[in-house]
């Protein structure tokens, strides 16, 4: 409490206006009445490194040690795995190896219970020089082992589609494949190529004085897809559906998934309007099997409207074969996805 004596002072020498009490005697008379200072604050300890504690060391050791065991376990279960895989795969190659004869290559399919009538494959193109030999050297012996099979029908997608650009070639290279395994040309079975966009290739037209003659009645079709028929043709029917809409050449409510997906199917498995007139698809759209020749299941762009009800079936990972053949295309790949596609259950979505 200030004291009646200060507070009268104080009060007389502020009606004085300071004139009574100077600096010094105002600070020595409001000194005993403003509050003590506050103490200082304390000084912070310098940050101690604490030594870590035995069970922390051991927690972490003990870390390291299930790590380090882990990949181990994991590392020896890897690779005995990719060795057992490589020596099925070579026995596999040696015991049913076709010896380019149709026989054998229906001896190994005859106890399936079941066939794909149309057999879809996709394949790579490799970065070596002579890439594009090898892939038409790929597919003429699919062709040749899809026809020794009794399949009919076999669609082969390469993303860049290069073997477009090359039918006639093609064509060549798969006559003289089909020659190696039945001999002469009338034993062989007739052999239609084409892709969508481009001519129909047939050899019972190059041919026609050994048609005959043909004592073979099977016959291939090969189909050739890429990734254009893909996204590309569903923008280009897109476009197409829409400016048949605004012109009022179609009503909006006919445009359906049936239509989008009839006029798809037509697109792509039909040769070119110009060369053959447009009557009921060459081909099934949709294949029964598909097998990737790859390192992994890629589809790589293949149109997805074909495949809905589609079995896949992937060859082998390159990682997972110590040899080195999971790229290739082999014999023993091919005969395992028919086996996989005979004891598949297909339900339908059920």
């Amino acid at each position: 409490m200030v004291s009646q004596r200060d507070r009268d002072l104080l009060r007389e020498d502020m009606r004085a206006r300071g004139g009574k009490l100077n600096a010094t005697e105002r600070e020595s008379l409001l000194k005993p009445y403003l509050p003590s200072p506050s103490p200082a604050a304390p000084r912070r300890k310098k940050n101690t490194v604490r030594k870590t504690p035995i069970r922390t060391f051991l927690k972490s050791q003990l870390y390291q040690f299930t790590y380090t065991f882990t990949h181990i376990i994991f590392g020896i279960c890897a690779r005995l795995i990719q060795a057992y895989h490589a020596v099925v795969d070579r026995i596999l190659a040696i015991v049913y190896y076709h010896h380019r004869t149709p026989e054998l290559i229906r001896k190994d399919v005859r106890g399936l219970n079941r066939l794909p009538e149309h057999l879809s494959v996709v394949l790579f193109l490799r970065k070596e020089d002579d890439a594009l030999a090898v892939l038409m050297d790929e597919v003429a012996e699919l062709a040749a082992w899809t026809t020794c099979c009794g399949i009919s029908t076999l669609s082969v997608y390469e993303k860049t589609g290069i073997l477009k650009s090359c039918l006639p070639t093609l064509q060549q290279a798969i006559t003289a494949k089909l020659s190696s395994y039945y001999g002469s040309p009338s034993q062989q079975p007739a052999l239609r190529l084409f892709a969508p966009h481009h001519p129909l290739h047939d050899d019972l037209q190059t041919r026609q004085g050994q048609t005959a003659e043909r004592s073979n009645p099977n016959s291939l079709t090969l189909l050739l897809l890429s990734s254009t028929d893909g996204r590309e043709t569903l923008v280009d029917l897109t476009k197409t559906l829409t400016e048949m809409s605004q012109n009022g050449k179609l009503a909006s409510e006919d445009i359906t998934i049936e239509l989008v997906d009839a006029e798809i199917s037509e697109i792509t498995t039909q040769p070119s309007s110009d060369l053959k007139p447009a009557t009921s698809p060459l081909v099934k759209p949709e294949p029964d099997l598909l097998l990737v020749f790859g390192p992994y299941l890629r589809l790589d762009g293949y149109p997805p409207w074909h495949i809905r009800l589609t079995e896949m079936f992937c060859t082998g990972d390159k990682s997972h074969g110590m040899t080195g053949f999971g790229e290739a295309v082999e014999y023993q790949g091919f005969l395992r996805g028919l086996w996989h596609f005979a004891g598949a259950q297909m339900r339908f979505g059920r």
